[in-house]
């Protein structure tokens, strides 16, 4: 009976989690901030005011609401064809959370892989894979994005496929660092004891626990990777207009800084908050899935 009570006194692992993760305030705005942001992605055709292409000829470069000039029907003004800037960033919130989740899938998926097989194996698979991802990581990560999206060509899709090859090494290295720390220990070892193959070893034993830091650089290649997007569209060589991303709005504004300030400066603000508010969650995540900031 005392031993079911013990059981029961003993919080999830949920709520564990919860704990560490909200004694973090940033990381809890953070998180607010971030549902708010994938709701309005959600929901963009019901939140938005207009759709983000319709052009309103009679109003280019139509001022803020609070500006004398100003409308409530484009409370941030409207861009040098007319159309709502409001709307334009609420639907280019779904294009970089799209490229983030996509990112951070490719490079995940494929840097866990390789550095799984890099950790476990050693040898000269392992000084192979390492050579090649130091090769990738000696180059400016912009400059080599840039380089594959122009043999790849422009475009949405190239440009995310560029940016998953540039942040995987990162994983790459993570995973092999976890798992060349794990593959000699008690548990891995009754395991090969034990008649364990190698890929339960790899990907049962061994893997689950290293989740830990490699979910903790998965939000913050989340943020990196929305600022990549951005900076490939800024320059011409990821998402294309019409297409109402971030970067691409702040290109079409470059010419008119001087003349039409919102123009830039809310898709600026846009990538600003949103970046800022993954990072802080990636600090709360870090504390809450860290033994070592759990015991300080």
């Amino acid at each position: 009976m005392s031993t079911v009570t013990a059981k029961s006194d003993q919080p999830s692992a949920l709520t564990e989690f919860w704990y560490y993760f909200s004694r973090n305030k940033g990381a809890v705005i953070g998180l607010f901030v971030f549902i708010i942001i994938l709701l309005m992605a959600v929901f963009a055709p019901l939140v938005s005011p207009h759709a983000p292409t319709e052009q309103n000829r009679q109003l280019l470069l139509s001022v803020p609401f609070w500006m004398d000039g100003g409308s409530l029907s484009y409370p941030l003004g409207t861009d040098a064809v007319g159309r709502d800037i409001l709307s334009r960033l609420i639907f280019g919130a779904r294009f970089s959370l799209f490229i983030g989740l996509v990112v951070v899938t490719l490079s995940v998926v494929a840097g866990v892989l390789i550095g799984l097989v890099a950790g476990y194996f050693r040898g000269r698979v392992d000084i192979v894979i390492m050579r090649l991802m130091d090769i990738i990581l000696a180059f400016p990560s912009l400059l080599l994005a840039l380089v594959l999206v122009a043999v790849l060509g422009p475009g949405l899709l190239n440009a995310m496929i560029a940016i998953s090859i540039v942040n995987q090494p990162h994983f790459v290295r993570l995973t092999r660092a976890a798992v060349m720390s794990e593959r000699e220990k008690e548990y891995v070892v009754a395991s090969r004891v034990a008649g364990a193959g190698t890929f339960r070893l790899m990907f049962k034993t061994i893997l689950p626990n290293c989740l830990g830091p490699l979910i903790v650089q998965a939000t913050l290649a989340f943020s990196a990777a929305i600022l990549d997007a951005a900076a490939l569209g800024f320059l011409g060589q990821g998402a294309q207009p019409p297409t109402p991303e971030w970067g691409t709005m702040l290109a079409e504004a470059r010419e008119f800084i001087s003349r039409a300030w919102w123009v830039v400066t809310f898709p600026g603000l846009a990538i600003l908050i949103t970046v800022l508010a993954i990072n802080l969650m990636g600090d709360g995540l870090r504390d809450a899935l860290d033994p070592k900031m759990k015991r300080s």
